[in-house]
């Protein structure tokens, strides 16, 4: 029995049915990939949040130990508590404080990069708009 109307062949019906089989097939892959993105996602995300963890309590050795142990000082400087300070570096070794300290003073000694300031136009300033070429010339020594 066939309506004029709603006639469907076994053809169309077998392919609607692959249709739809192959929707919910993707919707599956699809799903699978983002559960796996996302665990990625996570476990690297945690990741991080432990190595920034350990790299706080390794910094909260080093300046303890920079200041000599005066917790209250630094934990004023830094806003915190002196309980929560010594908390975090509790866990740190004197030798990995000693290691942070050193990375520290390793950075301090090497120079600055210079960084150029970008001209506001495309034409060379005028010669008499130079900065001055010695100290005496305006630089260190007159401020003396």
């Amino acid at each position: 029995m066939s309506t004029s109307t709603g006639s469907v062949s076994a053809a169309e019906l077998r392919r609607r049915v692959r249709a739809v089989e192959e929707t919910q097939a993707r919707t599956r892959e699809l799903a699978a990939a983002n559960a796996l993105a996302t665990r990625e996602a996570a476990v690297t995300a945690s990741k991080a949040k432990d190595d920034a963890e350990v790299a706080a309590r390794e910094a909260a050795a080093a300046v303890l130990r920079l200041f000599n142990n005066d917790a209250e000082l630094v934990a004023q400087l830094l806003g915190v508590t002196a309980e929560e300070l010594e908390r975090e570096a509790k866990p740190v070794t004197a030798a990995r404080a000693k290691e942070v300290i050193e990375g520290l003073r390793a950075r301090a000694e090497r120079p600055r990069p210079v960084r150029r300031a970008r001209k506001a136009s495309a034409s060379p300033a005028p010669p008499s708009a130079a900065a001055p070429n010695s100290a005496t010339e305006g630089g260190l020594a007159d401020a003396v």
